[in-house]
């Protein structure tokens, strides 16, 4: 039997990035782009490379061009990561498991590299493969914490929980990372939220800008536990739209919200330095009428849009700086 598991593409709408600062965010599943994982049941436990973990090239600047697209890593690694995390969750909690090997193998049609947690989808769906494999249950609240270890503690990646949240429990989500709560259970309090709620939405993204979200993010890390004001007041400021916007969502207060989006990406403008190819795809939504905001770390964007003649214009316009536009898939 080949078991077969799927993770999701993400996009914050509100909070993101504190998340990973006992923030609050609110996020939606894109089911548009997607990590797949195959696995089943061999003499030896083998992980299958695909294209990003082959070492040979036609020469060195097909090399170079790998690594500006994927980096220097592949998925391999997060694989091995989330195999691991799982072996120790189940031997802390007296789970034993079967003695038998498996041979696994991932997909993923996800934008690389543009905020739209790709790795953490590889990871998620991995961990699925090997519950059902195992027939482990891990409790919904409990596996993205585990998933995010898989990447901060394994691999280095500096990263939240946000993404992780919505991968297990997709649609859309609330989340409140409250410190103490966080601290003493291990997780934080997640909401579901009626996806029908939402108003109309978009996601543009260029492949170009692809890095690195855990090395975006690395310098907001160094000031936030250095005690820098201007940064921690503005993730503070960051949480509370989202738990603004959940009331405005829950009133269908669409104006509002729009407002609340774009006051994310401007007060994230106060904290990071923000490219100028990144700024032209804000620029260029918001020029169209629609709000714009980073839908991760950068990359992609998210946003509101009334009605088709605008969204036209937002596709005509952003495809002039190669940038593709979708309306996210959310259930």
């Amino acid at each position: 039997m080949i078991i077969e598991t799927r993770a999701f593409a993400r996009a914050g709408l509100l909070g993101n990035p504190s998340d990973g600062y006992f923030g609050k965010t609110i996020s939606i599943i894109v089911r548009n782009f997607g990590a797949s994982i195959s696995l089943y049941e061999s003499p030896e436990l083998r992980i299958e490379e695909m294209d990003v973990d082959l070492n040979t090239f036609r020469n060195i600047y097909h090399l170079i061009d790998s690594v500006k697209l994927t980096g220097y890593y592949g998925g391999i690694r997060l694989i091995k990561a989330a195999i691991k995390k799982f072996v120790e969750y189940c031997d802390s909690n007296n789970i034993r498991l079967d003695n038998k090997n498996f041979t696994i193998r991932y997909r993923s049609s996800i934008p690389r590299q543009v905020g739209l947690a790709g790795s953490s989808a590889i990871v998620t769906a991995t961990m699925k493969a090997l519950m059902q494999f195992y027939d482990i249950e891990i409790p919904k609240h409990i596996l993205p914490s585990i998933i995010l270890k898989a990447e901060t503690e394994e691999l280095g990646i500096n990263a939240g929980l946000q993404d992780r949240v919505i991968q297990v429990y997709e649609g859309c989500v609330y989340m409140d990372f409250d410190k103490e709560h966080l601290q003493q259970n291990g997780f934080g309090k997640y909401e579901p939220l009626d996806s029908s709620l939402l108003p109309k939405l978009y996601l543009a993204y260029k492949t170009e800008l692809g890095k690195v979200s855990g090395v975006v993010l690395s310098n907001i890390r160094e000031k936030f536990e250095k005690g820098d004001s201007l940064v921690i007041d503005t993730l503070a400021q960051l949480a509370d739209l989202a738990r603004q916007g959940k009331e405005v969502l829950l009133k269908k207060d669409y104006k509002t919200l729009g407002s609340l989006m774009n006051k994310n990406f401007d007060l994230r403008c106060k904290i990071m330095n923000i490219s100028e190819s990144n700024m032209e795809l804000v620029n260029t939504a918001r020029n169209c009428g629609a709000s714009a905001k980073f839908s991760g770390s950068g990359g992609a964007i998210i946003g509101m849009y009334e009605d088709d003649e605008m969204l036209q214009r937002l596709i005509i316009n952003l495809q002039k700086i190669n940038a593709r536009v979708i309306k996210p898939i959310i259930r």
